[in-house]
C-alpha cells in the first residue's frame, strides 16, 4: 500500500462516522474495508460515499452479483443474492467494498447506481443477465452477454451446466432455431499422452 494512502482502520472509522446507522457494519478484513448495507439504504449510502468530505469515491470500478445458495450447506443463513461494489477515490487514494443483500430470493431487486456512476450501466446489465438481479431505476436493463431468447441466468448455482436449450442452424428454414438440449451427461477424464523417453523414463 502506498505510503500516502489512508490506513484501513482509519478509513473504517471515517466511513462509520459518515454513514452512521444507515449501514449494518463497517469492517476491516485482510487490510480491506467492507461496508455492509441493507437494500433500503443502498442508494443513500452510495450517494454519501460519493459526495461526503473524506469519502469522495469518484469511481465505481466494479459491480457484480453473488449467489450464496451453496452457503446453506455450511449452516449459513440469510439472503441468497448480493450485489458487491468496489469504489475508488482517486483524489484521496482509498478504496472500499460495499455489499448489499437482495431481500427477496425469488425476485432479487436493489436500486440502480447509474445516476451516481455511469460505469454502473454495463455492470448492472451483466449482473441482471448472469444472476437475474433486477436494478430498479436502470433505464436499459436487458441482457448483455447471452442471446435475447436465452432462458435462465447462467451464474445461478441451480442453473444446469448444459443449459436448457441449444441452438442450431436449420438449412430448410434458413435461420437459427432453438430446441431442448440433447447433451448426455458424461465423465470427462483427460488422457495424458507422452512421447517415448519423456523425462528420461523408459
Amino acid at each position: 500500500m502506498s505510503a500516502f494512502a489512508i490506513q484501513p482502520e482509519e478509513l473504517r472509522g471515517l466511513l462509520a462516522a459518515a454513514l452512521g446507522d444507515q449501514v449494518r457494519s463497517v469492517a476491516v478484513t485482510l487490510g480491506e474495508v467492507t461496508v455492509e448495507v441493507n437494500a433500503a439504504n443502498y442508494l443513500d449510502v452510495m450517494r454519501t460515499l460519493r459526495d461526503a468530505p473524506g469519502c469522495q469515491f469518484e469511481q465505481l470500478i466494479d459491480l457484480c452479483g453473488v449467489d450464496y445458495s451453496a452457503y446453506q450447506e455450511t449452516g449459513r443463513d440469510g439472503a441468497r443474492f448480493a450485489v458487491v461494489c468496489h469504489l475508488l477515490s482517486v483524489s484521496l487514494n482509498q478504496r472500499v467494498r460495499v455489499r448489499v443483500m437482495c431481500p427477496d430470493d425469488d425476485m432479487p431487486v436493489v436500486a440502480s447506481m447509474c445516476d451516481l456512476w455511469s460505469s454502473a450501466n454495463w455492470f448492472e446489465r451483466e449482473a441482471f443477465d448472469l444472476f437475474g438481479i433486477i436494478f430498479e431505476g436502470h433505464l436499459d436493463l436487458r441482457r448483455i452477454l447471452t442471446d435475447y431468447g436465452f432462458i435462465g441466468h447462467p451464474f445461478r448455482k441451480d442453473f444446469p451446466l448444459s443449459g436448457h436449450v441449444e441452438m442450431t442452424y436449420d438449412t430448410v428454414q434458413r435461420r437459427v432455431v432453438y430446441q431442448p438440449v440433447t447433451i448426455e451427461p458424461r465423465e470427462i477424464t483427460p488422457r495424458i499422452i507422452r512421447e517415448e523417453n519423456y523425462g528420461g523414463v523408459h
